[in-house]
């Protein structure tokens, strides 16, 4: 259920562009904008920390993030998903939130304090020597995959969290109690909350991986080991934090409205079942619900697509686990900062301003430029100009190369945080609660694994074909071409679909009602 619109005097320029929050607002915004911060905070220093993890364990390397986003991902994915159709089903939202939440809280605590210490007894190395002398070179990434199962399961988790946590539950629930005119205004403010949560990550991580501090306080010899238990202590101080805000703010602003013994799927008069494949069979007769799936699927596989070959060249240029951590921790700073930059002067600004559509199409043409500037500079890297270039910013091609993978995986994100996220929220809540619910379950616990396994696949391919992920660069840059095509047909379809729904341009005190399926 989406609260109605809340009506007072219109701000003046400067509080519209900063602060459009009404006085009576504060108490219902504050909260959610805490909640999302610490999320993301949690979601930015566990995709570091994940990364330099498993790509710098033995043996391991870039080419192990495909065969994990097809063989262990999805699977979980989609078993996470099951797992929380039926605890929806059996619990009141808030219930659900305090399991899921505490599963993943508890997970971090013992990875990081018991498995991760334990590793050289737990990882079957030697068993993986056998394996990897009689499967192709092509498959070192599955045998890596089964060497280092606790830095997997590790990665495993850390995806999840932004899939679970982040989309499904958190999102839900600001999709349950927000209106279309509330989301406009707030969306691109939580936005601002996790940009500064990105830098503030980044900083941490840093601070934590620094050889400063495992010389003059921890004085180890296991810098990344320490850097990884104070990470994943903050993980979970952070995650009981969240627990404890969530908790205050349903029991006082949304006490009546998310408070009840029911589940979440007899709400209204007619109980909604979830179940998944009833989902994907609802999602598969609302053409609206399936160009919002085809949105969020073609961004996941072009993000994939050119993450693996950049990861790569970041690899080769910091081949050592908290130097590898320490580059992704910078790369979250500049994140936020475009971020915050994206969402204080551009995004509210765009959507309230040119609708809905413009917003949409940012983030595919931000992806589709930065990233074939990345895939022609790393083709040709051994041209005379890419040589000239490197010369003049006094680097060498393989720095060049990370560095304009790194921008693009900068806009990227950015736009992701601010544009992407927000027009996808926005464009779920003229819908009915059971579309919200169903087509929420299927297109984030899913959807996004499905984008995100399908480039996986598509490398997976060539690398058993080429055998390293440098020879098979040529045919990822051709699909990514593709792969937007799709993108920008998806956005102009559903730009239409919104417009009449929403009726845009108009102030409306509520949700507008949704189409008809298959409309």
């Amino acid at each position: 259920m989406s609260a109605n619109a809340t009506t007072g005097p219109e701000f003046g320029r400067l509080r519209k562009l900063f602060w459009p929050i009404h006085a009576v607002e504060i108490k219902k915004f504050l909260p959610m904008f805490f909640i999302y911060s610490l999320i993301v905070f949690n979601y930015s220093l566990l995709r570091a920390a994940k990364d330099s993890l498993l790509i710098t364990a033995p043996q391991s390397g870039a080419m192990v993030i495909p065969f994990i986003k097809v063989w262990a991902i999805l699977p979980m994915a989609f078993l996470s998903t099951l797992i929380f159709t039926r605890l929806s089903n059996k619990y009141n939202r808030e219930k659900v939130f305090y399991i899921m939440m505490s599963t993943f809280i508890a997970f971090f605590f013992v990875f990081g304090f018991i498995l991760y210490p334990l590793q050289d007894y737990l990882h079957p190395h030697a068993l993986a020597d056998k394996l990897q002398k009689f499967l192709p070179m092509g498959m070192q990434g599955l045998v890596a995959i089964f060497r280092n199962w606790t830095f997997a399961l590790f990665y495993i988790m850390s995806e999840l969290w932004g899939t679970i946590i982040m989309s499904v539950l958190f999102w839900g629930f600001a999709n349950e109690v927000t209106s279309v005119t509330e989301a406009k205004r707030f969306y691109s403010i939580l936005g601002v909350g996790a940009n500064l949560a990105t830098i503030c990550a980044g900083c941490i991580g840093i601070f934590l991986s620094s050889e400063f501090l495992h010389t003059t306080v921890f004085a180890s010899s296991d810098r990344w080991g320490q850097s990884l238990m104070c990470i994943t202590g903050a993980i979970v101080l952070t995650g009981l934090l969240i627990l404890f805000v969530y908790r205050k703010l349903t029991h006082t602003v949304f006490q009546k409205e998310i408070v009840e013994s029911e589940p979440m799927g007899h709400k209204e008069a007619n109980p909604i079942k979830m179940g998944m494949r009833k989902n994907f069979a609802y999602l598969a007769k609302s053409k609206y619900l399936i160009c919002i799936a085809v949105i969020v699927l073609t961004y996941n596989l072009s993000l994939n697509i050119v993450e693996v070959v950049w990861k790569d060249q970041v690899h080769h240029l910091c081949p050592y686990a908290a130097d590898y951590n320490i580059y992704m921790d910078k790369v979250l700073i500049y994140i936020g900062i475009t971020s915050t930059i994206f969402s204080f002067f551009i995004c509210g600004q765009v959507i309230r301003r040119f609708g809905w559509a413009t917003g949409a199409y940012l983030t595919p043409v931000i992806l589709f430029v930065t990233g074939m500037l990345f895939f022609i500079t790393l083709l040709w890297k051994d041209h005379p100009f890419i040589n000239s270039v490197s010369f003049f910013f006094s680097c060498t091609p393989l720095a060049l190369c990370a560095f304009l993978g790194t921008i693009q995986n900068v806009l990227s994100r950015a736009s992701k945080f601010t544009f992407f996220d927000v027009t996808k929220e926005i464009a779920f809540i003229p819908l009915s609660a059971e579309s919200k619910l169903k087509g929420k379950a299927a297109i984030d616990g899913v959807g996004s694994r499905l984008g995100k396994s399908g480039g996986s696949v598509f490398h997976q391919s060539l690398l058993m074909f080429f055998g390293t992920i440098a020879m098979s660069t040529p045919f990822v840059a051709v699909i990514l071409a593709i792969i937007f095509a799709a993108w920008i047909w998806a956005v102009r379809s559903l730009g239409f679909k919104f417009a009449e729904l929403s009726e845009e341009g108009t102030t409306p005190t509520k949700a507008p009602k949704e189409a008809p399926q298959g409309a």
